[in-house]
């Protein structure tokens, strides 16, 4: 599977990095997900999935990982709040944003009627990972509303991606010690199958986001041919 050899060749690369620059990388991307806004392009999501791996074959400590994750995942997001309190609708402005336009219409929509809870769940996707601080700055929500609904969604977040990782990792390696050639060919296609349909997942993320908000549209006038 293609994914699953994207995988491999990451977990390779990242294997043969000294710890503490894979600690600042996964930190790194982690953090300026929302507070760069670099999530459109790399989620933090794989590159915490990615370092999990890692972390089962003993280069890196899953403990501090794991606490690594979830601070750069609170401090990039509060960066990212202040960023949209400070700029607001100037920021959407960017170019990167005028495309998804209806989809931060619709996200600050929730915002407004879900509040802290729209933070937390917005932790758990992709696209509003990524802009959902911001956009919180932008709603003028109190910050220390924003800040336990935020916290709350990167502790659940940050441990459960990175556990997932590390004991789909720690589970192949264990096989691949103890078991079967077939038994261990059926686990790298079921981990490959995991990591696909993530992807596709986001796939779909990204194609609602860009899909026109046909709620807003002008009905037709009764009896106009």
């Amino acid at each position: 599977m293609l994914v699953a050899s994207v995988v491999s060749y990451l977990v390779s690369e990242l294997h043969r990095l000294p710890s503490g620059l894979v600690y600042g990388l996964v930190a790194l991307l982690v953090f300026g997900e929302a507070a760069l806004f670099i999530g459109f392009v790399l989620p933090g999501e794989t590159s915490v999935l990615v370092a999990g791996v890692v972390a089962s074959q003993g280069r890196v400590n899953i403990v501090i990982l794991c606490a690594l994750v979830v601070a750069s995942a609170i401090i990039g997001d509060s960066v990212g709040f202040e960023v949209g309190k400070r700029y607001g609708e100037r920021l959407l402005d960017l170019r990167v944003f005028r495309r998804r336009r209806a989809a931060l219409d619709r996200a600050l929509a929730g915002l407004e009627k879900r509040g802290p809870t729209y933070v937390f769940i917005g932790r758990f996707t992709a696209f509003l990972r990524a802009v959902m601080p911001g956009l919180a700055g932008i709603s003028k929500m109190h910050y220390r509303r924003f800040l336990l609904a935020n916290a709350a969604g990167g502790l659940v977040w940050g441990v459960t991606f990175t556990l997932l990782g590390y004991f789909a990792g720690n589970a192949l390696t264990k096989i691949e010690k103890y078991a079967s050639w077939g038994a261990t060919t059926l686990l790298v296609l079921l981990f490959g199958l995991v990591i696909t349909l993530h992807f596709r997942r986001r796939r779909k993320e990204a194609a609602l986001e860009v899909a026109p908000d046909v709620t807003s549209a002008d009905p037709s006038t009764p009896g106009e041919h």
